[in-house]
């Protein structure tokens, strides 16, 4: 019997981790889509990310922890999906998108520069994205980050370093307009 051993119950934790993924589930989201680039493929990837999660629950000891622990599962996940040949960025559709006329553009532009840059960024190698991603919309610490992405925080330092380099470049010679460089 489960109780009987002093350790948490199946039953306390699962609701451990349902309570978990009702207060954590739209942040991992933000974070899923932001590497992925696809609404669609960040939900997959959450999902799988947070069954693989489940299935070690128990041996969390920090509850702390558990946003680390399911962003590492997300940045490995992601990493093998990007290796695989079928998951490339070319997505198969029965219908041709609709060109955007020029009426429907926000007033600022902003969107214009949020799919430009965000265009830029799915350019990036899946390790350097996965830093960037992790330090400046994560927000999380040069240690935390190695610790999430299993390197060291030379690693860190140097994939993002690399990918804000090849963002500027690339900003140089494809400038967005209104963007800062």
């Amino acid at each position: 019997m489960a109780g009987s051993t002093g350790g948490p119950t199946e039953g306390s934790r699962e609701a451990d981790f349902t309570d978990y993924v009702a207060a954590r589930q739209q942040a991992l989201l933000r974070t899923a889509y932001v590497l992925t680039g696809d609404r669609h493929a960040a939900e997959d990837l959450l999902q799988t990310a947070l069954a693989r999660a489940y299935l070690f629950w128990q041996r969390l000891r920090d509850p702390g922890a558990a946003d680390g622990y399911v962003r590492k599962i997300m940045i490995n996940e992601h990493t093998g999906w990007w290796r695989r040949a079928w998951r490339r960025n070319e997505r198969s559709t029965d219908a041709l998108p609709e060109p955007r006329s020029p009426g429907t553009a926000d007033s600022t532009g902003r969107s214009d520069e949020r799919d430009a840059m965000w265009s830029l960024m799915q350019s990036l190698p899946p390790r350097q994205r996965a830093a960037v991603v992790l330090r400046y919309y994560e927000d999380l610490s040069e240690a935390e980050t190695a610790a999430v992405l299993g390197c060291s925080v030379g690693t860190v330092k140097s994939q993002t370093s690399r990918a804000i380099a090849a963002l500027r470049e690339r900003l140089a010679t494809e400038p967005v307009t209104g963007c800062a460089r």
